[in-house]
């Protein structure tokens, strides 16, 4: 980390474990797992977003991309990964790379990420970002993401960074027993809620409501 940064990071950290705790019922629980404070601690926001905003980097805020996408706001990154409680040696699908912030969280606390981003410029562009920050247990590819990835399955975590109309059954399949998913699904009306879906032992399915957030579309065929 940059020293510029140090005092910009630590207010951050402050502002997402206020979040936690403003938002303890919704995500049942008052702080997050020291793992999920010390990955967002880790990894310098400041590389994955344009040399323009750099300055903003370490607002708690989401910001702009390009190809209209952005980099999500570091509170949601930070629920997000919490939630889905990945042990070390785990392995997480991502659907929706981005710039490969989210990537690079989750390669902080678990053994390997596989990532799908459908945005070639993007995909191509977070790959060669990851690989230059020594990010060497994500993998990155170019592709439709509501597929999954299938061959590398199945996982014991998928978060999906792009809001759909329902899960994708493919993911489901592809989620091990015992598994979670995290993924905002969006209703006729513009609302969008973020899910959490749970595969217990026996495969059977589950899900929770966990709050209400705003991601760009999940888009692809289908």
């Amino acid at each position: 980390m940059q020293a510029k940064y140090e005092v910009q990071l630590e207010r951050l950290i402050r502002e997402i474990e206020s979040d936690v705790r403003e938002t303890k019922f919704a995500l049942g629980k008052n702080v997050l797992d020291p793992r999920v404070i010390d990955a967002i601690r880790n990894v310098p926001r400041h590389e994955f977003v344009p040399a323009d905003l750099r300055s903003a980097a370490y607002r708690n805020m989401p910001l702009p991309i390009g190809h209209g996408q952005t980099i999500s706001q570091p509170y949601i990154v930070a629920a997000m990964t919490d939630l889905l409680s990945v042990p070390p040696d785990g392995r997480v699908l991502e659907v929706g790379t981005g710039c490969g912030y989210q990537s690079a969280v989750l390669a902080e606390i678990c053994a390997a990420v596989y990532s799908i981003e459908i945005v070639a410029p993007l995909g191509h562009e977070a790959r060669e970002r990851l690989e230059r920050l020594g990010y060497d247990n994500v993998r990155v590819r170019v592709g439709d993401g509501f597929a999954g990835w299938p061959e590398e399955g199945p996982f014991d975590a998928i978060i999906v960074t792009a809001a759909a109309e329902r899960v994708p059954p493919p993911l489901l399949e592809q989620l091990g027993p015992g598994g979670r998913m995290i993924i905002p699904l969006r209703s006729g009306f513009g609302y969008q809620q973020l899910v959490l879906v749970k595969k217990d032992p026996l495969g059977e399915i589950t899900q929770r409501d966990i709050l209400p957030v705003m991601f760009v579309p999940l888009t692809g065929d289908h």
